[in-house]
């Protein structure tokens, strides 16, 4: 009888330490949308830039189109990678707003903001009366859409003439 209870007990610890090992991790130079997102959802990502500090991985121009099917989701995550000289970003990080953060940051070829977070254009300050609703991220969420469907669709010479152009130049909002 105890013969069994220790290998089920030992049983139980093997599946414990496979199954942690066994999480793939995401590489920071050649991302995986998914598995990135995935991460994000669960609170385990720890991905680690050359320096050890954990950052947002190297997502390019050509990760845009899969990261926009996330820019919808209003889903708060435990947590999301700021630069390192970022101190708060106030309140809980929503998956969608962070992943709209990471295809601004592409487009203008450095972190869009001390913090994930969209405000309002009048903001005077980065307080969280200022921050977006989810239906108004998800409203900004629309406009990247059209922007990005605006250089999808150019050939390589045209593609200059969009890509500078501001998602939220129009509307009521911009990034802090």
């Amino acid at each position: 009888m105890m013969k069994k209870i220790r290998l089920i007990v030992w049983s139980i610890l093997l599946l414990f330490i496979v199954a942690s090992c066994t999480e793939e991790a995401v590489d920071y130079y050649n991302p995986d949308v998914k598995l990135f997102v995935k991460h994000l959802k669960a609170g385990t990502y720890n991905t680690k830039n050359e320096k050890g500090a954990v950052v947002v991985p190297m997502f390019s121009y050509k990760h845009i189109a899969e990261l926009l099917r996330y820019a919808d989701d209003m889903t708060e995550i435990p947590s999301f990678p700021l630069p390192t000289l970022s101190s708060h970003y106030g309140g809980k990080p929503r998956l969608g707003e962070c992943i709209l953060w990471i295809i601004e940051s592409i487009r203008i070829g450095q972190p869009a903001s001390m913090g994930c977070k969209i405000v309002h254009k009048d903001a005077m300050n980065y307080e969280g009366i200022y921050f977006l609703t989810s239906e108004q991220v998800v409203e900004a969420a629309l406009l990247y859409r059209e922007w990005w469907r605006k250089i999808d669709t150019q050939d390589s010479n045209s593609l200059l003439r969009y890509w500078p152009l501001d998602p939220l130049a129009e509307s009521d909002y911009r990034w802090w």
